[in-house]
C-alpha cells in the first residue's frame, strides 16, 4: 500500500496497540497524508521539550501514556493582534512571539498610530520588549482617520514596515473614538492611493448607529458600507476582520479570491452568545464584535474548516487588566494569545479537518498579503495541559480565554 492507504493502515495498527476507541475515532475522522505524523510512546509518559507553556508549572502538566499524536505545521502568523503598550505590552508579547512568526499589529493605542513615524516608534517599542532570541516580526498598521492624507499612505509603503491601514468606524470598539465618521465623504483620496500602493484595508465591520441592534451591526455594515466600498474600489484589497455571522461568510465567499478575505478568531469559532450569560454575566467572554447565535458560529466553523483560502488566522487577542474587565463598565476584548493555536486545533480536529489546519494558520494569510510563507516548523502535541487562571504582571493580572480549563493540544517550536 502507498500514500493515503498506507498511512491509514499504520494508524490502524497503532489503534490495536493503544486499545483506545476514542483514539481510533479521531484518527479515522482526521486521517490525511498531509501535515501530521503519529508517534508511539508505548507505556511511557510524554514529556515534550521546549514546550510553549508560559507559566505552566510541572504540577499542571498531565502525563499521557500509550500512543501520542503530533501535528507538525509551518509556523503560523497572527493577522490580527493587539499588543497594547507599556507594562501590558511587556506582559503579553512573549505569548505571541513564542508561537507566531509574524503578526499584524493593531494601531488603536492612546493616542492612535496614525502616521508612519508613530508606527516606526511603536515597532521599536515592540522589538525592545521582545527577548533577544526570538524571530518574531511585527507588521505595522496605520489607523485611518477623517484627516489621513494620500501622502501618508505613500510614506507608509516606502517605510517597508507598514503593511495595512485599519478602518475603525468611530466608536465601534476599544479606542476607536478617533475613527472614521464619513468613509465615502472624507476618505476617497486615501482609498484611491491605497489602491495605487497595493495597501490592504482592514475593516472592523460594524456600524455604530445606536438605532441598530448590536447583533445586527455586522450585517448592516456589509450592506451599507462594505458592498458599496468594493463596488467603488474593486481593486482595493480588503480584509474583513473577526467575522462573526453567516452574512459575513456568504459575502466573503461571494467576492473574488485574493481581493477580499477575512480573519477568524478562536472565540467566534468556539463560543456563542450564551457564553456571555452562563452562570451570570461573564465579562471575560465579552468582545466586539459581540458573540452571535449558534447558527452563526456553525457557519463560521464550516467555512474555515472547508479549506476556503479566503479565511485565515487572526486571533484578535486583546488583553485588558483584570480590574478593567471586571468593572461596572467592562472593556471589550478577549486575551487568547496563550491558547489560540490549541483552540484552533481543537476546532479542526472536531470537524475532522486537521489536514486543512496548516493552510488556515500558515498559508492563506501570507498568500493574501503577498508575503513568503514561514519555513520554520511548529509542533502541536496531543497532550493535556491546564490553562492558568490568570497571568500576573507589574500592574495587575490578565485572565486568558479558557482560564482554568484543560486543553488537549500544546504547541512548541521544532
Amino acid at each position: 500500500m502507498q500514500g493515503h492507504d498506507s498511512e491509514y493502515f499504520q494508524r490502524l495498527i497503532l489503534y490495536t496497540f493503544s486499545n483506545s476507541a476514542e483514539f481510533f475515532r479521531r484518527t479515522i475522522c482526521s486521517c490525511s497524508s498531509v501535515a501530521f505524523r503519529m508517534i508511539k510512546s508505548l507505556a511511557l509518559p510524554s514529556k515534550p521539550s521546549r514546550l510553549y507553556a508560559a507559566n505552566i508549572r510541572g504540577s499542571e502538566r498531565v502525563k499521557r501514556y500509550g500512543v501520542r499524536m503530533e501535528l507538525s505545521i509551518a509556523q503560523p502568523d497572527d493577522w490580527h493582534l493587539h499588543l497594547r503598550d507599556g507594562d501590558l505590552l511587556e506582559a503579553v508579547i512573549s505569548h505571541s512571539a513564542k508561537q507566531f512568526g509574524r503578526a499584524i499589529v493593531m494601531p488603536n493605542l492612546k493616542p492612535p498610530i496614525t502616521t508612519t513615524a508613530a508606527a516606526v516608534a511603536y515597532r521599536n517599542s515592540i522589538l525592545k520588549s521582545l527577548q533577544d532570541n526570538t524571530d518574531f516580526t511585527p507588521l505595522m498598521t496605520l489607523y485611518l482617520t477623517d484627516t489621513t492624507t494620500p501622502h501618508e499612505i505613500k510614506l507608509a509603503r516606502e517605510s517597508g514596515i507598514v503593511y495595512a491601514v485599519k478602518l475603525y468606524p468611530a466608536g465601534a470598539t476599544t479606542n476607536s473614538q478617533d475613527g472614521v465618521t464619513d468613509l465615502f465623504g472624507k476618505c476617497v483620496p486615501v482609498l484611491e492611493e491605497m489602491v495605487n500602493q497595493n495597501m490592504p484595508l482592514l475593516v472592523h465591520g460594524e456600524v455604530t448607529d445606536p438605532e441598530i441592534d448590536i447583533f445586527d451591526r455586522e450585517r448592516v455594515f456589509i450592506e451599507t458600507v462594505l458592498k458599496p466600498l468594493i463596488e467603488k474600489f474593486p481593486k482595493l484589497k480588503v480584509v474583513m476582520e473577526h467575522v462573526t455571522t453567516m452574512d459575513a461568510i456568504r459575502f466573503v465567499e461571494s467576492c473574488e479570491e485574493g481581493s477580499v478575505a477575512a480573519t477568524v478568531t478562536p472565540q467566534h469559532l468556539l463560543l456563542n452568545r450564551n457564553s456571555l450569560f452562563q452562570g451570570g454575566l461573564q465579562p471575560h467572554s465579552y468582545c466586539l464584535p459581540v458573540l452571535k447565535r449558534e447558527t452563526h458560529r456553525q457557519a463560521i466553523v464550516s467555512a474555515v474548516t472547508s479549506g476556503n483560502r479566503r479565511f485565515f488566522l487572526g486571533t484578535d487577542s486583546a488583553p485588558h487588566e483584570r480590574r478593567r474587565k471586571e468593572s461596572v463598565c467592562g472593556c471589550a476584548g478577549i486575551f487568547n494569545a496563550p491558547v489560540a493555536l490549541s483552540l484552533y486545533a481543537k476546532v479542526f480536529e472536531e470537524a475532522g479537518a486537521l489536514d486543512k489546519l496548516e493552510a488556515f494558520t500558515s498559508f492563506n494569510g501570507p498568500d493574501f498579503y503577498g508575503l513568503p510563507r514561514n519555513t520554520r516548523k511548529i509542533t502541536l502535541k496531543k497532550t493535556t495541559w491546564k490553562v492558568p487562571e490568570s497571568y500576573s504582571y507589574a500592574s495587575g493580572s490578565i485572565v486568558p480565554m479558557s482560564a482554568g480549563e484543560s486543553l488537549e493540544w500544546l504547541p512548541y517550536l521544532a
